[in-house]
């Protein structure tokens, strides 16, 4: 495995694509890029139905459009409705957070609603941020990732709710602000198990990259959440994000490790004969097709 020096950066790659390299220039495997070695039958569907969809709803400016240009355009109606996926939790969080300080906002309404779950959801349980849009490293199982949220809960009453409704006890014994790690996701699908894999790779990660680029050790976490903010509402679901699932992750990481670096070397390059001898030809007979008669004396039918 390779050794990576910090601190650790995040780099943009167009619009919504990002990744992670080390102080030398290394790239470092992200959490959610090793969950991609995963099976996700449920993304066929996706891509099948957001293709369609596409073709139904933009079926005026398809019929105005060359075959090509036709074909080139549904081929991207996937990763259209990815990327707004995508930035839709970064600008519903920004933008919530901005409201709460006191800012004035003015809202696309795409995303008004999600905005206004969010903001319930701070309401409702009365979070204090303590980590926000953070870049994560493990040093010791080689991988980054951005967390969405740190948070901790001050208010012995919420503290006493998430201990009942978490069936965590033991939150109530601390005696001090609980502390929280969680994701937010807003797509219209919800919450799936591989985001409890997701944040336990962030709550065991070793550090975290400050405002100033420079790495702090990681904090302590009580729990972990999963944030599911939707036009309507929200849902707050914890998440089982201990050591056992983190093993479940490096193994996961190992699948990846074998499919994008060890697995390349294992075909090798084609060999040659001592010699080469003249390349024999077969001779393709054509048979005619039976007509029916034949066909049919061959099946045992009388003609």
């Amino acid at each position: 495995m390779n050794t990576y020096v910090g601190p650790i950066r995040r780099r943009q790659y167009g619009r919504s694509g990002h990744g992670y390299i080390d102080a030398n220039g290394l790239k470092v495997p992200g959490v959610t890029t090793i969950l991609k070695a995963l099976p996700k039958d449920a993304l066929i569907n996706w891509a099948a139905n957001a293709t369609a969809d596409a073709a139904v709803d933009r079926w005026d400016e398809l019929a105005a459009l060359k075959p090509a240009a036709r074909l080139a355009t549904l081929k991207k109606a996937r990763y259209e409705d990815r990327d707004t996926a995508a930035n839709r939790g970064t600008e519903v969080h920004n933008a919530a957070q901005r409201y709460l300080q006191g800012e004035e906002i003015e809202l696309p309404d795409d995303i008004a609603g999600h905005v206004e779950s969010y903001i319930a959801f701070v309401e409702d349980w009365q979070p204090e941020p303590l980590l926000v849009e953070a870049v994560v490293m493990s040093h010791k199982y080689g991988y980054a990732g951005t967390l969405d949220l740190g948070v901790t809960f001050d208010d012995p009453a919420i503290i006493a709710r998430l201990a009942e409704q978490m069936r965590m006890p033991e939150l109530v014994d601390l005696d001090r602000p609980v502390v929280g790690i969680g994701d937010i996701k807003t797509s219209r699908s919800g919450i799936f198990p591989e985001t409890a894999w997701q944040v336990c790779a962030y709550r065991y990660a070793d550090v975290y990259v400050d405002a100033q680029g420079a790495e702090q050790p990681m904090p302590a976490f009580d729990f972990a959440f999963a944030l599911h903010v939707r036009g309507d509402d929200y849902g707050l679901r914890p998440l089982v994000a201990g050591p056992e699932q983190l093993r479940e992750f490096l193994y996961i990481r190992e699948v990846h490790r074998a499919v994008e670096e060890t697995s390349k070397a294992y075909v090798g390059e084609e060999l040659t004969p001592g010699r080469r001898l003249k390349r024999r030809r077969l001779e393709v007979v054509e048979e005619p097709a039976p007509t029916t008669a034949r066909r049919r004396a061959k099946e045992g039918a009388p003609a």
